[in-house]
């Protein structure tokens, strides 16, 4: 059976592997089908289309950061996996841009906080650790604090330092998600909604909102995630079967950075196909 992992980072946003050695890691791993998911960005695909190994496929994809109604009244932050959309297409490349800026100037008042409560870290030591034309994140603040000698790993600075809700936390102007679904369709793709239970990363929504995205065109849920537990697996897959969405499984792989492996969690092949058949943007690429 073939092995599909349809959520990995490289280091156009927040993985340790450049989109090249992503593609090689998988190769070795056995993995039949990856996809590229880098955090509102597309700068990774024409380097990992580039070394695409014989009979190995490409899915191109990006995660997007949304805000979400909780179903409880409240607003939540969110993820959407995009894929195969046009990366040309003008309501993408807007929001594409606009999201990364944001990143960039919460990454810098973070690091500000940080440096005068008198942690070791600077924005032009913080900003060095980004590759060119990488989407900022969190765990490059991070890794500075590792760097620093500060805490041993990126989940530790995670666990104690930045957090969600943490006196240096910044919140950014995120993509309402049902916007998202929308835009994405419009540029040809098929959205699935990331690990939308993993309870230990904070509050998540209620069963209702995924719903309502079902409704307005969400096409699938991520079931099968490192971070879900194996009772909200069981209810997401009861709840895409009612709503008729493609369930999906996925490593969320980003290097060092975390400690899960690729393909720690993967996609059936009917699933895969199914997904796949919604896109008009671009194709899976085989090498």
């Amino acid at each position: 059976m073939a092995r599909i992992d349809l959520h990995t980072h490289s280091t156009a946003s927040d993985g340790t592997d450049s989109p090249e050695e992503l593609v090689a890691a998988a190769s070795a791993a056995g993995i039949d089908v990856v996809a590229l998911t880098d955090h509102d960005t597309t700068g990774g695909w024409e380097r990992a289309a580039a070394v695409l190994p014989a009979g190995m496929r490409l899915v191109r994809g990006a995660e997007f950061s949304c805000v979400s109604d909780d179903g409880r009244g409240g607003h939540v932050s969110v993820h959407l996996l995009g894929y195969l959309f046009d990366p040309g297409h003008p309501a993408v490349v807007a929001e594409q841009r606009r999201l990364r800026a944001e990143r960039v100037e919460r990454l810098h008042r973070m690091t500000e906080l940080m440096a005068a409560d008198g942690y070791p870290v600077d924005a032009e030591t913080v900003f060095a650790l980004l590759p060119e034309g990488a989407s900022a994140g969190r765990p490059h603040l991070a890794r500075a604090l590792v760097a620093a000698g500060v805490v041993e790993s990126v989940n530790e600075a995670f666990a104690k330092l930045l957090y969600t809700g943490s006196p240096y936390y910044v919140p950014k102007s995120d993509t309402p998600v049902r916007r998202a679904v929308e835009m994405v369709r419009e540029a040809g793709g098929v959205t699935v909604f990331a690990h939308p239970l993993a309870r230990r990363r904070g509050r998540v929504v209620e069963p209702s909102v995924i719903a309502d995205l079902a409704a307005a065109g969400l096409a699938g849920v991520e079931v099968d995630h490192p971070d879900h537990a194996p009772e909200d697996r069981e209810l997401l897959r009861g709840l895409a079967g009612e709503l008729g969405l493609v369930t999906t499984g996925s490593s969320d792989y980003h290097g060092t950075n975390k400690t899960t492996p690729l393909a720690a969690e993967t996609t059936g092949p009917d699933a895969f196909e199914e997904l796949m058949g919604k896109a008009t943007g671009v194709e899976v690429l085989t090498g």
